[in-house]
């Protein structure tokens, strides 16, 4: 069986938008995911991006050739496509799925939107070491780590 790429993919909501920019808008929110580890967006586009960041990974787990080539037809830079098999692959390769988290945060001003982040598991422990996002040991984008532990869940 051959892996299935972005067209085979089955879509759950439709953006309000032509097929090929709804795959244009996840296509470049995956590369978003896989340099920063965590995207901040509606969330509708939140559940999509979590599917397919998903699957993302499961090829950079794989790492065989046939993987690179289907991740190429999804990301779009070379920075993230590197990252992808050569950090986020190897730091999954004991866990099976659920290598995304999607976080409810506080609706956007202006329309209401609800939004959420997505973000990979154990991207704090990255975040901490010095990844490409660090502040500081003890902050997350400039706010305490203990506020992200300490987080409820949105309204639903």
């Amino acid at each position: 069986a051959r892996p299935l790429g972005l067209a085979a993919m089955r879509i759950k909501s439709k953006f309000s938008s032509a097929a090929s920019l709804r795959m244009g808008i996840l296509r470049n929110m995956v590369d978003s995911l896989l340099v920063h580890e965590r995207v901040k967006t509606t969330l509708a586009k939140a559940k999509e991006l979590r599917r397919l960041g998903d699957r993302v990974v499961r090829y950079g787990k794989d790492g065989s050739d046939t993987a690179r080539h289907v991740a190429r037809g999804v990301v779009r830079t070379q920075e993230a496509h590197d990252k992808l098999f050569d950090v986020i692959g190897p730091r999954f390769a004991d866990r099976n799925g659920g290598y995304t988290r999607l976080l409810r945060t506080a609706p956007r001003k202006g329309d209401n939107a609800p939004m959420a982040y997505v973000q990979y598991v154990g991207w704090e422990d990255t975040v901490k070491a010095g990844g490409a996002d660090a502040d500081s040991a003890d902050t997350i984008y400039g706010m305490p780590v203990s506020m992200f532990k300490k987080a409820k869940r949105g309204p639903q």
